[in-house]
C-alpha cells in the first residue's frame, strides 16, 4: 500500500518505495494471554503439519514445551524451509528474533543450532532446530538465512563467534564480540575453560595489538583509554606478561 498523509487520503507518488503494514492476528481475533499452560504437551503449532506436508522427511520430530513448539529440520534444508515459512501466505513468519546454539555436556549428543521465528500476522511462535554431530567428520556449518531475513546478519556472526558454527552464504562472517585475531577458540563451547586458555595479561596484550581502530570508533575503544589510566606499575606488569590476581 502507499503511505497516507494522515487524513486517510492516498499520498502522492514521489518515487518512494511502497510498503505493507502487518497487523497482528486476523480480523476479530483479539489477543489473549494463555493461562495454565502445561510444562510439556499441548497442541502443536499448525505450521508443523504444513511443513511435513510440504517437505516430507526433511522435517523431523516436534514437541511442545510451555506452549512453544520446537521442530527439527535437516541441516542442509534450513534455508529452503525458512524461505517458505517467510513467504508462504499461510505462514508469514516475518520476524526472525534469534539465532543461537546449544551444546550439551554429553559428548555424543549433537550441537543444536536454533532459530526463533515469529509470525506477527498469525500470532505464532516456532522454534527450528538443526543438529550438528560432534563426530569430527560432520562440519559445524548450516546454511545462512541472511537471504531470507537481513536481521540474521549479526545474529549469525555472534553464533559463529561464540560457538564456531559456520553459516554458509553469509556475506560477512567474522567475529563480532571477540576480535578477529582471537586465538583461544569459541567461548560458549563446553570445552572452553572458564578463565580462557591464556592469562589475562596475554589476553589484554592480544586485544591491544589487534588494531581495533580499523573496525570500531574511538568512542567504542574506551578499554584502550582505560589501560593508559592504570598506574604505571600495573601497566608495566601487564605489558611484561605478569600474572594478575583473580
Amino acid at each position: 500500500m502507499t503511505p497516507g498523509n494522515g487524513n486517510n487520503a492516498p499520498a502522492q507518488d514521489h518515487g518512494l518505495a511502497t510498503f505493507q503494514i502487518v497487523h497482528p492476528g486476523q480480523p476479530g481475533d483479539a489477543p489473549a494471554t494463555r493461562k495454565n499452560v502445561p510444562h510439556t504437551g499441548g497442541p502443536l503449532n499448525p505450521s508443523v503439519e504444513a511443513l511435513r506436508a510440504k517437505f516430507g522427511a526433511v522435517i523431523g520430530r516436534a514437541s511442545v514445551g510451555w506452549g512453544e513448539t520446537t521442530v527439527f529440520v535437516e541441516r542442509a534444508s534450513v534455508a529452503e524451509v525458512c524461505a517458505w515459512l517467510q513467504s508462504d501466505p499461510s505462514q508469514r513468519y516475518e520476524y526472525l528474533s534469534d539465532v543461537t546454539a546449544v551444546e550439551y555436556r554429553d559428548r555424543v549428543r549433537p550441537i543444536e543450532v536454533v532459530w526463533h521465528l515469529r509470525s506477527i500476522r498469525y500470532r505464532r511462535f516456532l522454534r527450528l532446530k538443526a543438529e550438528l554431530p560432534k563426530d569430527g567428520r560432520t562440519p559445524l556449518s548450516v546454511p545462512s538465512v541472511w537471504g531470507v531475513w537481513k536481521g540474521a546478519d549479526w545474529l549469525e556472526r555472534e553464533c559463529y563467534d561464540m560457538f564456531g558454527i559456520t553459516f554458509e552464504g553469509h556475506p560477512d562472517l567474522r567475529r563480532i564480540l571477540m576480535w578477529e585475531q582471537y586465538k583461544e577458540g569459541f567461548p560458549l563451547r563446553k570445552d572452553f575453560p572458564m578463565r580462557g586458555r591464556f592469562s589475562r595479561s596475554e589476553q589484554l596484550k592480544q586485544a591491544l595489538a589487534a588494531n581495533p581502530e580499523a573496525r570500531y570508533s574511538m568512542e567504542e575503544l574506551s578499554i584502550a583509554d582505560a589501560f593508559e589510566d592504570l598506574p604505571s606499575d600495573m601497566r608495566k606488569r601487564l605489558v611484561g606478561g605478569g600474572k594478575t590476581g583473580e
